[in-house]
């Protein structure tokens, strides 16, 4: 099983905290948590309106509840497969998702260790890595209304990844 996610935080650093996390799996399965625990003094404006502006405002969770959601999310899926965690470029996501669980040794047993990343199969399949997410899954006409949405971002990853998936 592949798991397609995304998360938005409050920026770029070490000090980053997590604001939400989307994931779909590779049969539209879906996860949305956006998160009431994050350092508030690390939003700007720009976060404010392009991803606070962008919740859906479902109900939020701390990250101990995002945590026990999550396990209980998992659970669905056979725990002798190993889930792939697949994401656009993934250096802080993965990172905040091992944090989610307490660190890299506590993520569930099926999750492998490895995660991977469409950036990196862009530059393999010859697919500028720079290219508009949106217009490569789904063409000329893209929707781009909830972008920086996790869920959204999640479900364009999958689309990427599907349309990668059939180039040689």
């Amino acid at each position: 099983m592949k798991l397609f996610f995304d998360t938005e935080f409050t920026g770029l650093h070490q000090k980053t905290t997590l604001l939400s996390i989307g994931i779909v799996d590779e049969n539209g399965r879906e996860l949305y948590r956006e998160l009431d625990d994050y350092d508030e003094s690390q939003l700007n404006d720009w976060l404010k309106e392009n991803v606070i502006g962008n919740f859906l405002n479902e109900g939020s969770v701390n990250m101990g509840m995002l945590c026990d959601d999550l396990r209980e999310w998992l659970r669905a899926y056979d725990y002798g497969e190993q889930i792939e965690i697949w994401s656009d470029c993934l250096a802080y996501d993965w990172v905040l998702f091992c944090e989610i669980f307490g660190g890299a040794f506590e993520v569930p047993k099926n999750i492998y260790y490895i995660p991977f990343d469409i950036c990196t199969m862009m530059k393999l399949k010859g697919v500028d890595p720079d290219i508009n997410r949106e217009e490569y899954a789904f063409g000329d006409t893209p929707e781009v209304a909830q972008k920086h949405n996790a869920l959204w971002d999640a479900q364009v990853i999958r689309a990427c990844y599907e349309n990668l998936r059939l180039l040689p």
